[in-house]
């Protein structure tokens, strides 16, 4: 009898314990703490635990159970759908949870509703939903960064009329920019994987202040896949297999990541591997944009050949591939150590708008490319949890980056291949310390980095294997370093009133020494110590249940770097920059108003207006070395050229979104950006180079239970010829030509639709058509035509 007892007893305990499950977050996998979970007429009632569990023992296996909790998406599950997906319950973050908290004003979590910056939020999610081939991509996805290309291999993000090093990277924490950034288009961000993205905040404006030089337009902050402990005693095994193809540039991705995790261990582990082939460009646009021939060597000799298919921009293609490891230890509740290691690298891949250019209707150029883009990244941060009088919490972090690019080219009917390669090997270390009280938090920390630069010039002579030195691009072994302390307070002045206030003060050294083997330079060296003090100031008021209101006032800046202050390259036909070591900071005063409406939780309007002007602004103009103004460059008469503190400039605009709720399945999302920017020239005001035309995206998602439908459009204004940067305006072969033979941007459309379907708990597959309409047009300043008509399949499997 007692061991009847006994098995009866096993038996309702292993049912019991069979039917506690676990809440998690569908894209960090981190337990939620009180999630309420009810039935319909809320007779059964259930809440979870610290480690996200609950017991659902009480409800029926037929009945539909409700999971809510304040920032994610209600969601709905039968009782036995949950038993059959081991026990556990994914949610997803709620439509405002990433503005809820963010990471990007201070190195540690904040309130968004008690923040003045404007913040977009990018999560794993959406980046599942939006199949992305790269990180430039997933930014032109929102609707609010704008994105040029001057190949495929590339993407240049431009965020209120400042791009390349007037804008900020981040990954991790860790600041990306190098010392060989350059002003004009950059490609670095294709470095970063999407499909190791976790989460991405950009700020709009500048964020000098927590970030340092070259935060004047932005900060695109990425943070990759996070390490997951099991929250039990047991090893837990999880991870993501995904892969993607598609038919524009027949794409084929494989991605794959594994976590391991214990109570106070965790390993994550990931690899990507990406094949691009030469991308198809629409059939309905300008005939401008069309390849109907290229070049190539035969026998000996550079041959211009008929493209067969003047749609597929040849050559455009490459390879690409991203590797991750993350390490986490927690040996206490109070601390917690990160190691965490990147590698990117690519194939060579081709400089798409140079190997176009033409002159006398002959190829300029037989060869123009761009050797492995190669990136890799070790950072290791500790943090520390205290009740000390000096801090709450304290992140030590320290990070080396190491960068190696190189471009080649020949001019075409030539046999000589110019090159030249750079690696920069980038330290830096962050001390950053957050302290709270009753209505405040202090925010406060030091910096320090340190840019050492690698740079050689060389040709070979490819019909006789002759080699030899030439200039180059930077001067060798020269050094950039920047010394940095900073100071944030938070202050809730009423319950519906914050501010929040900053001031940092930079250091920055500058060492270059210039090689005269090549060029008569009447000096030697640049040895540039420069500080720089700027501030931000802002209020967030949450005036009723309606409506909020943000106001800020900031300066940003940027100091000269090694590319700006010794740089020698054609920045176009005819025209060679040369070093000038006498620059000086730039810096950028923003002020913008926002607004945020919110009506019955189902329409919600945001507006912001904004003004950027710069002072003592870095600018290409035409120089002279000792009266000298023009110089024999790689066997060309050029015009001589230097970035001089020489202009001012202004840029303004506004920024709108929109999100209306029409049912729990059916919701439109847009977004609008306009941007207006002038540049002083000669006393004239002129159109700012990186300030787009107007932009944006209109999205309808229905999304019920596994099926989910984006049908969106997006858009770009037009440029005329008068809109138009005289420097784009001397680039007629980037453009359509007018009707009066002037080079302009055209309008243009997409209208696209994506289905998500989820086949289980483990498989998600995702299909797309791009550009349904098969639309030819380029975006403005690219140098290569968008995808056409473009079918994108992916497949991803979760365990």
């Amino acid at each position: 009898m007692r061991i009847k007892l006994l098995l009866l007893f096993l038996f309702i305990s292993s049912i019991s314990f069979s039917q506690k499950i676990r809440v998690l977050d569908a894209n960090t996998g981190e337990p939620l703490v009180n999630v309420a979970i009810y039935n319909k007429d809320k007779s059964n009632y259930a809440i979870t635990n610290i480690s996200g569990q609950a017991s659902i023992s009480n409800f029926t296996d037929t009945e539909v159970m409700i999971f809510n909790m304040v920032g994610y998406e209600e969601t709905y599950r039968r009782k036995r759908e949950v038993l059959n997906n081991d026990n556990k319950v994914l949610m997803e973050p709620g439509k405002n949870q990433l503005d809820q908290v963010t990471l990007s004003v201070a190195r540690f979590k904040l309130q968004k509703n008690e923040i003045p910056q404007k913040i977009v939020g990018i999560t794993s999610g959406d980046i599942q939903l939006a199949s992305p081939q790269t990180s430039a991509d997933l930014l032109e996805s929102t609707g609010q960064v704008f994105v040029q290309k001057s190949q495929l291999g590339g993407g240049s993000p431009m965020i209120r009329g400042f791009s390349t090093n007037r804008l900020l990277l981040t990954v991790d924490g860790v600041r990306m920019n190098s010392a060989i950034f350059r002003s004009g288009n950059l490609q670095n961000v294709i470095s970063i994987d999407p499909m190791m993205v976790e989460n991405t905040e950009v700020i709009l404006g500048p964020g000098s202040v927590v970030y340092g030089s070259d935060a004047i337009g932005g900060v695109m902050n990425f943070f990759t896949l996070k390490p997951k402990f099991s929250f039990n005693e047991k090893t837990s095994l999880s991870g993501n297999i995904y892969t993607r193809y598609a038919t524009a540039n027949n794409e084929n991705t494989v991605h794959a990541d594994l976590n391991l995790g214990r109570d106070n261990w965790a390993f994550r582990t990931g690899v990507t591997y990406s094949d691009f082939g030469d991308l198809r460009m629409g059939e309905h646009g300008p005939d401008d944009y069309l390849r109907p021939d290229y070049a190539v060597r035969e026998n000996g000799e550079d041959i211009m050949v008929d493209n067969p298919d003047p749609l597929v921009q040849r050559p455009t293609g490459y390879e690409q591939i991203n590797l991750l490891q993350k390490v986490k230890f927690m040996p206490s509740k109070d601390w917690d150590l990160n190691l965490g290691l990147i590698y990117s690298n690519t194939s060579d891949f081709p400089r798409y708008d140079r190997l176009a250019r033409k002159r006398d209707g002959v190829l300029r150029a037989a060869e123009w490319y761009y050797g492995p883009q190669t990136w890799f990244m070790g950072n290791f941060k500790v943090n520390h949890r205290s009740d000390s009088n000096i801090y709450d919490r304290v992140q030590f972090t320290a990070a080396y980056q190491f960068f190696a690019e190189s471009r080649n080219d020949r001019d075409f009917g030539e046999p000589i291949r110019f090159n030249t390669e750079e690696n920069v090997d980038a330290y830096s270390a962050n001390l950053d310390f957050e302290k709270a009280f009753s209505e405040s938090k202090l925010f406060y920390g030091f910096e320090y980095v340190l840019n050492n630069i690698n740079s050689e010039g060389s040709f070979r002579n490819i019909e006789t294997n002759e080699t030899g030195v030439t200039a180059s691009r930077y001067p060798d072994d020269s050094k950039w370093q920047s010394i940095a302390t900073y100071a944030s307070y938070q202050w809730k002045l009423r319950e519906d009133l914050s501010l929040q206030s900053g001031v940092r003060y930079n250091h920055i050294l500058v060492d270059a020494s210039f090689d005269n083997q090549f060029y008569d330079f009447p000096f030697d060296r640049a040895d540039i110590s420069t500080g720089a003090l700027t501030g931000s100031l802002g209020l967030n008021w949450r005036q009723n249940d309606v409506m909020g209101w943000r106001l800020g006032l900031s300066a940003g800046f940027r100091a000269p770097n090694i590319d700006d202050v010794g740089k020698i390259f054609d920045s176009e036909p005819g025209s060679v920059v040369v070093p000038n070591p006498d620059l000086k900071s730039e810096y950028a005063y923003n002020a913008e108003l926002g607004t945020d409406i919110n009506l019955s939780n189902k329409v919600r309007l945001d507006l912001t207006g904004y003004y950027t002007y710069l002072d003592n602004a870095m600018v290409r103009r035409d120089y002279s070395l000792d009266g000298v103004t023009e110089i024999d460059y790689q066997g060309e008469l050029s015009t001589v050229q230097a970035i001089q503190n020489a202009a001012h400039a202004y840029v303004y605009g506004i920024e709108a979104g929109l999100e209306v709720d029409f049912s729990v399945a059916l919701r439109l999302r847009s977004q609008f950006s306009y941007t207006e920017g002038k540049e002083n020239e000669g006393g004239d005001y002129v159109p700012l180079r990186h300030a787009a035309p107007m932009f944006g995206n209109t999205h309808l998602i229905w999304h019920k239970r596994r099926l989910k439908f984006d049908l969106f459009a997006e858009y770009n204004g037009q440029f005329d010829f008068e809109d138009l940067a005289p420097g784009e305006q001397d680039k007629p072969y980037l453009y359509a030509l007018d009707e009066n033979g002037n080079p302009y941007s055209p309008s243009w459309y997409t209208l696209n639709l994506t289905g998500q379907y989820e086949l289980n708990s483990n498989w998600l597959a995702t299909v797309s058509v791009e550009n349904i309409t098969d639309q030819r047009y380029r975006t403005y300043s690219s140098g290569i035509a968008a995808a056409g008509r473009n079918l994108i399949i992916a497949l991803s499997y979760s365990f």
